[in-house]
């Protein structure tokens, strides 16, 4: 039996985050890049939207000798793109489509989707028009170049990420459906929503028909668009097993193919580099923490953080608080002045930027013990009374004064080495953490937890997410903290249990003598190991090889329908010629007549 995969010849992968650094989905595409370029070189194209801005697309580099027959080819279809570099390694070949033309026939597109696939965009807000018209432009531009540039022969795969990207995925399924497809969900829209509403996911799971939640929840087009495009791609996949179950629940459909997120490690430093890298990450975040509140906390003080999206409950934000207000309690109350721990929340809000009194403290010295005000936040917020995060440290006292042995700070920015206070990237402040906390309600994979463990942090996480359920699989048991990753059981009811739980694990930290956290942060290395992208990019291959034996599979038995339909006409015109021949013998002219005819039937 031949076990060969079918590969294809081409890959187009398609994203709202290709050359748009927004979410995780950024990184799994981007981190993945490198090792699907070793095999397809440019035949890899990653499609994203040219959004126009000064600070958007700023890791894309344009390259106008690259692909010019491609470029024409959807100049020609009324689409403007430019073509170039994703700057990420492995640099693989990126296109920015322009999708604001085809505001002006959204409706035409809708209607057509409607009409073909039974995509409901009726009630559609937000954000759903400007993700559909870049997916539509996207799908656009592939007919383009597989129509008039590609040979007939080529096998083509089109992979789709999120609902944002299904809308071009299904044209393609009907205008070129030589193209292989795949849909990826990492979470469903109906999902996360039911979470971000405060419902609870968990005890009632069973009893949800997603459907129904859409019209709750007002979520009716991105959830049929999801649904859609999950039941007519060639191959439909997900992030976890975690999530498969809930696309089986909620979409009515379960995965093809279930694709772990991986990693790609080979730009973390290493030896001494990464030595260097995280004593000067500690001790800026030192001088950032003692300037804000005033304090003189010094280089063995236990530095932990939280980071992600900013999804207050879903990210469990709301834990990590809890946790840090009964452990500065606990910690307060033991009078011990050598336990000090300093907090971190990096979670993008809404920013008006970095603090200039803040500033102006990093260059200056001041006297000890003098806080700034408001010693909680290192920049400033246009909704700063507003924001979640903000208010529930105000609720829970958490005021960051000298004598507290926690101090909580929230980095309401995108790290990239340029936010006016830290100026060092996310991975560099990452590496200097001792420990990383993600209490997550819903997480469809974790792919915080997974970068932790990569830069050699140790990290808590729960069985909620895709990540905690491998590590888990992995171990052969509940992951704990000398494993380098803690896995706490979490449902929806055990909000407390959770924050006792993560206190006593920092507590456990703090024990640890130097020699004892390496080897838990040596721990951590080598399970963010086995998820490296080699290890994991044989998922994806069976998703290529899924689509393309469905495609033609499909094509296939189209033909086959096709020949016994001629067949079938054939055996309707025998009778009609035996009839003629028995006229022959009555005329010699009209046989040569129903012979020519019969020629032209063929």
């Amino acid at each position: 039996m031949n076990t060969e995969l079918f590969a294809p010849d081409y890959i187009f992968e398609t994203s709202w985050e290709v050359c748009n650094k927004v979410g995780g989905i950024y990184t799994v595409l981007s981190s993945r890049a490198k090792t699907l370029k070793t095999k397809w070189q440019d035949k890899l194209v990653f499609i994203g939207p040219d959004l126009k801005q000064p600070t958007a697309n700023v890791d894309f580099k344009e390259d106008t000798r690259l692909l010019p027959k491609w470029k024409k080819a959807a100049a020609e279809l009324g689409l403007n793109c430019r073509i170039g570099r994703w700057q990420v390694p492995g640099e693989p070949v990126a296109v920015l489509v322009d999708f604001t033309p085809f505001f002006n026939i959204k409706n035409q597109i809708y209607a057509e989707a409607w009409d073909l696939f039974r995509v409901d965009s009726i009630k559609a807000y937000g954000d759903y028009d400007e993700a559909s018209m870049f997916s539509y432009a996207a799908g656009r531009f592939v007919e383009a170049v597989v129509g008039e540039c590609l040979n007939p022969t080529d096998r083509v795969v089109y992979q789709a990420h999120e609902w944002m990207s299904g809308l071009g995925m299904l044209f393609l399924k009907h205008h070129m459906p030589r193209v292989a497809t795949i849909f990826t969900t990492h979470a469903t829209s109906i999902g996360r929503s039911i979470c971000g509403n405060n419902k609870e996911l968990y005890a009632y799971f069973e009893g949800y028909n997603g459907d129904q939640m859409a019209c709750e929840l007002h979520m009716e087009a991105k959830h049929s668009i999801e649904k859609q495009s999950a039941w007519h791609a060639d191959c439909f996949t997900t992030v976890s097993r975690f999530t498969d179950r809930e696309c089986n629940q909620l979409l009515d459909k379960a995965a093809d193919v279930v694709l772990p997120n991986g990693f790609e490690n080979d730009f973390v430093p290493q030896g001494a580099s990464f030595t260097s890298v995280r004593r000067q990450a500690r001790k800026r975040i030192l001088e950032v923490a003692n300037a804000l509140t005033g304090s003189q906390m010094t280089d063995d003080t236990l530095i932990v953080s939280t980071s992600g999206r900013n999804d207050y409950r879903c990210k469990g934000f709301d834990v990590f608080l809890e946790t840090m207000a009964r452990l500065r309690a606990e910690l307060n109350e033991s009078g011990d002045e050598q336990k000090q721990v300093l907090a971190l929340i990096e979670v993008p809000c809404w920013l008006k930027g970095p603090r200039a009194d803040l500033q102006k403290r990093l260059t200056e010295k001041y006297a000890e013990g003098s806080a700034l005000p408001n010693p909680i936040i290192t920049h400033d917020l246009y909704n700063l009374t507003d924001d979640r995060i903000v208010n529930q440290i105000w609720h829970l006292g958490l005021q960051n004064l000298p004598t507290d042995k926690v101090k909580v700070i929230l980095v309401p920015c995108y790290l990239e080495g340029n936010d006016g206070i830290f100026n060092m990237p996310y991975y560099h402040l990452l590496a200097a953490n001792d420990l990383a906390l993600y209490p997550s309600y819903y997480e469809p994979w974790g792919y915080t937890p997974l970068e932790s463990c990569a830069f050699h942090t140790p990290c808590v996480t729960t069985d909620l997410s895709g990540f905690g359920q491998w590590t888990d699989e992995v171990l052969g048991h509940e992951g704990t903290l000398k494993d380098g990753v803690r896995v706490i059981h979490r449902d929806d009811s055990n909000f407390f249990g959770v924050a006792a739980d993560m206190c006593s694990t920092i507590r456990e930290m703090l024990e640890l003598a130097p020699r004892q956290r390496t080897a838990v942060r040596n721990a951590a290395t080598r399970l963010a190991d086995k998820a490296q992208w080699e290890h994991f990019i044989r998922y994806y291959y069976e998703a290529y090889d899924f689509a393309i034996r469905r495609v033609e599979g499909v094509e296939k038995m189209v033909a086959q329908e096709a020949e016994e339909k001629v067949s079938t006409k054939k055996e309707t015109a025998k009778p009609a010629r035996k009839c003629a021949a028995k006229k022959a013998t009555t005329t010699a002219a009209k046989p040569k007549a129903t012979r020519t005819t019969t020629r032209k039937r063929k």
